[in-house]
């Protein structure tokens, strides 16, 4: 992690938890999944030779009425200073910091669908038995996985998708 990412995150954090803004980390990692997503939303915010302003402009109305005024003011710095690229980075360490202060890990759970909080908390606990550690979860819908699941935590990944398991079907069959 390079330090502007690492400071960029210190500095939502700390702004995050003077405003009380709870759940504003996760609207931000939303986001910076949904940009990461979208090449032409990723493209409009990362021009140079868009104003900052225009760029500002078009977080605003993406977040207006769906994200907090807190989620939305810390996007549009970020978009405005021209680290619109960096932000999925950003948000990452965003969580992991936030996670980290409250002693748990974050566990990154690609899915096809939308994970409930049953599934969630399912989940966590299984990770918790699995790793030895609490788990904090953050869902990245991700089609390409199919079925089931890919969660990452640090380093290690583990992949329960529908994907893998036809790969390795596959792989006996030819």
């Amino acid at each position: 992690m390079s330090d502007t990412i690492d400071g960029y995150a210190e500095a939502l954090l700390a702004v995050l938890r003077a405003e009380g803004a709870t759940g504003a980390d996760d609207e931000i990692f939303r986001f910076a999944q949904a940009l990461e997503g979208n090449d032409e939303l990723r493209n409009t915010l990362s021009d140079p030779y868009v104003p900052a302003e225009r760029r500002q402009q078009v977080v605003e109305d993406l977040l207006q009425g769906k994200a907090s005024k807190v989620t939305s003011a810390a996007v549009s710095l970020v978009v405005g200073a021209g680290r619109a690229a960096d932000l999925p980075a950003i948000a990452r360490a965003l969580v992991a910091k936030g996670a980290a202060a409250h002693g748990k890990d974050v566990a990154e759970v690609r899915s096809a669908v939308a994970l409930s909080d049953d599934q969630k908390t399912r989940l966590a606990a299984s990770l918790k038995s699995a790793t030895g550690k609490d788990v904090e979860i953050k869902v990245i819908i991700d089609p390409s996985v199919l079925g089931g699941v890919v969660t990452t935590i640090g380093d290690t990944v583990i992949d329960g998708s529908v994907r893998s398991r036809l790969a390795q079907v596959k792989s006996h069959l030819g």
